[in-house]
């Protein structure tokens, strides 16, 4: 029976589960240990987004506004398609931040200028007021045009106010009205609550004296339009640092190009790029950027791929060759086939998977969401419990300064922000680095990693066999590699590949054999020059008389050092020997100690036979090697290492290792660009650099330190505070001007990952 891990969300048959909990009678299937002990530290937290609200949103009924998070159903949202991407959200004001942050940022900038020169202009009548009363006038009643009695100090607090609460204070109170549709309790409907009753009640007192039991000169304008203004101004410098932080993404999506040449009916045209249709042949001239991704059809050039793969040198590029789109060509004009387009193209992809891992829930901070939605009903009851109390005491002035302090104060913007903020920093700096993060939860698992697996070929070596040693008996190396390359020209066989290449580097030419024999499981015999040599293994030589034994030993210090041996015979006579190895990446070694000294233990899972992985395992340090595995059956041992209570990180190509990168805690993926969009891992490495594999676990760790540095501080700050404000200890100008630098702490905290070294 197929059952999903509530914490991981994969899907697994429930005998092939390593651990099992039972809560509220009900069995729930884990594939690794971490999962379980996550689930059972808050069963709600991992059940609540099962509920009817995440069901909905899997079914395509729901969707999470990208600009505020908000979950809202798509039937309601505001629409709109980028990229070939749907994207939903509950506010326009959502709209205009996600289509054009630039002109929303300028329209924040407009809003802070109005509200501070409000202040400004307050603080000046504020003064004049004091002067007055200083000098013995009843400031507060006097009326400077006589034939308007009423037209007193007071008014003019309300008309320097009134265009600050509406010009000002426009988003609070829009996203209070969106919250309440929404019915949900946000910062927006605190704010708007605060600032709108402190509003209320000063023009109730100037335009209705007498009804309260409280003097005309109580009133307290100034307390929303200063509120207003502080928060505002540190809601505009928290969008310019995160404006700063997330330019990766921006980066990655200037690489669109907005046109391009296609030919058609035998024209050559040119159109939006986003027009580009599925096997459409394309033109590209030097210094053009490349428009999607395709296979190159005619021509010769050299392409810039820095910006997504990070190599730093040019590409060289054929007939037959990839190309990625946002790619730049160098030199020299080319034709290619379009293979993908639209959102299909690896450049759409990184972008997707990037926007995705920013607005991803990890689980600390489902668990704040979850304080978060009991925390501001709460906030709301204390501040009008604390109303009522200095009221009780007849102390009106202070039930509501109280009031509005308790409201302002306990705003969750620092709570709220604390992960995205830190997420969108460290994701964006992956990116950068070539490291795309898929989700909030990969970083949250790094931090408890304690073993990494690595595939061998293709991981940890290149993959492709070189030859690494050539041994002569009585004869000249360039012979003896001569014959071995002539035996082998022709053959598709990577042995055979590695000798030719090396044959072709040595500027050898290279003539056909005279007769040619293959001898399935030993080798092939050739006629050169009227000789008869052979090359193959040990078999082969003694099947055919050759005498090697005076030779074991230095066969097998070859063979221990992960070498394959090929025997060169010529006319009954060992004439040589050519070692053949898939030899490693650079800075295998290097990694292999940088995790060991992070306390990790590393782990060698390959298919190869117990003697060659031990070799490389040795060069490189790794002592635990797990050989002769099948690819079906690596996401096996995967699981037997998380049953051990290991949390996993497997090392791949993301293709053969697909089912084990899976099974992973952590998947982590070595790709090239054009295989990016495709791979299993929860972290892809687009570089084909190991070094990347500590740096991806460094940088995710630090994002963790990050996200619980911002969720201690914004924790502590509402517990400490309500108190103070809810007795009267903390003035409401106080405590916006508070709760803007908690915010702006937060989001400071977080933008200083982009200097963090890794």
């Amino acid at each position: 029976m197929e059952v999903t891990d509530p914490v991981c969300k994969m899907v697994i048959e429930d005998k092939d589960a390593v651990a099992t909990s039972l809560y509220k009678a009900k069995t729930y299937y884990f594939c690794s240990m971490p999962c379980k002990e996550d689930f059972d530290k808050d069963p709600e937290s991992y059940l609540m987004p099962t509920q009817a609200l995440m069901s909905d949103i899997h079914k395509g009924e729901m969707a999470k506004d990208p600009i505020c998070g908000m979950v809202i159903p798509k039937d309601r949202s505001m629409k709109r398609v980028v990229g070939g991407r749907e994207y939903y959200f509950c506010s326009e004001s959502c709209v205009k931040t996600f289509e054009a942050p630039e002109r929303e940022l300028k329209d924040m900038k407009r809003r802070v200028t109005i509200a501070l020169t409000g202040v400004l202009a307050l603080a000046v009548l504020r003064a004049a007021l004091f002067l007055g009363l200083a000098a013995g006038a009843t400031v507060l009643t006097w009326v400077p045009f006589p034939w308007l009695p009423w037209f007193n100090a007071g008014v003019w607090l309300f008309i320097i106010t009134t265009p600050i609460m509406i010009f000002g204070g426009k988003g609070f109170f829009v996203g209070a009205y969106q919250a309440i549709r929404q019915r949900v309790a946000n910062m927006d409907l605190l704010i708007a609550l605060g600032t709108s009753t402190a509003y209320l009640y000063s023009t109730f007192v100037i335009f209705f004296p007498g009804v309260l039991p409280v003097k005309e000169s109580d009133v307290y304008f100034d307390v929303s339009a200063i509120i207003i203004a502080f928060v505002l101004l540190g809601k505009y410098m928290e969008e310019i640092i995160k404006k700063r932080s997330s330019a990766a993404i921006r980066k990655l999506l200037d690489l669109r190009p907005q046109t391009a040449r296609v030919i058609r009916d035998g024209v050559e045209t040119e159109i939006p790029a986003e027009q580009i249709m599925l096997n459409e042949s394309i033109v590209v001239r030097p210094g053009e950027k490349i428009p999607t991704d395709g296979i190159v059809t005619e021509g010769h050039s050299s392409v810039d791929e820095k910006m997504l793969t990070g190599e730093s040198l040019p590409v060289e590029k054929k007939s037959g060759d990839e190309v990625i789109g946002g790619t730049i060509n160098r030199v020299g004009s080319f034709k290619f086939k379009a293979t993908r387009v639209g959102a299909d193209t690896t450049l759409s992809q990184i972008i997707k998977m990037v926007e995705e891992a920013q607005a991803s829930t990890a689980n600390i901070q489902r668990i704040a969401d979850k304080v978060a939605s009991y925390f501001v009903p709460a906030v709301i009851s204390v501040a009008f419990f604390s109303a009522a109390g200095w009221s009780f005491y007849g102390n009106y002035t202070s039930a509501l300064l109280s009031f509005v302090a308790v409201l302002i104060i306990a705003c969750p913007c620092a709570l709220g922000i604390a992960t995205p903020a830190a997420l969108m920093v460290g994701v964006g700096k992956g990116a950068e680095l070539g490291i795309l993060i898929r989700g909030a939860e990969y970083l949250e698992r790094a931090e408890k990693l304690n073993a990494v697996v690595f595939d061998k070929t293709g991981t940890l070596t290149k993959g492709e066999p070189e030859v690494t040693g050539i041994i002569t008996f009585d004869l000249r190396e360039e012979d003896l590699l001569l014959y071995a390359a002539t035996a082998e020209k022709g053959s598709e066989h990577p042995l055979a590949e590695a000798i030719l290449r090396k044959a072709e580097m040595a500027g050898l030419s290279i003539p056909d054999a005279e007769a040619f024999e293959a001898i399935p499981g030993h080798g092939v015999r050739v006629s050169i020059n009227g000789k008869e040599v052979l090359i193959g293994n040990r078999r082969l030589m003694k099947d055919k008389g050759v005498r090697i034994e005076e030779k074991e030993k230095v066969i097998s210090g070859l063979e221990e050092k992960g070498n394959t041996v090929m025997l060169v015979a010529e006319d009954g006579q060992l004439r040589g020997m050519i070692a053949v190895a898939d030899t490693l990446k650079e800075n295998a070694e290097e990694v292999v100690k940088g995790l060991k000294s992070e306390g990790v233990q590393v782990i060698m899972l390959t298919g190869d036979n117990e003697k060659t992985a031990r070799a490389i395992g040795a060069q490189v340090g790794i002592d635990r090697i797990i050989a002769n595995v099948l690819p079906g059956d690596k996401a096996k041992i995967i699981k037997e290492l998380q049953s051990e209570g290991k949390v996993v990180a497997m090392v791949g190509d993301g293709i053969n290792d697909s089912p084990a990168l899976a099974q992973s805690d952590i998947g982590i993926a070595i790709g090239s660009g054009s295989d990016v969009a495709k791979e299993t891992g929860g972290i892809i490495l687009v570089k084909d650099d190991l070094r990347d594999v500590i740096m991806s676990i460094k940088l995710s760790k630090a994002t963790m330190r990050k996200i619980k540095q911002n969720l201690f501080w914004a924790f502590f700050y509402n517990t400490a505070a309500i108190p103070l404000a809810a007795f009267g200890l903390l003035n409401p100008i106080i405590a916006a001007a508070a709760m803007s630098i908690s915010s702006l702490s937060v989001v400071t905290n977080s933008a200083l990952l982009k200097r963090v070294k890794i």
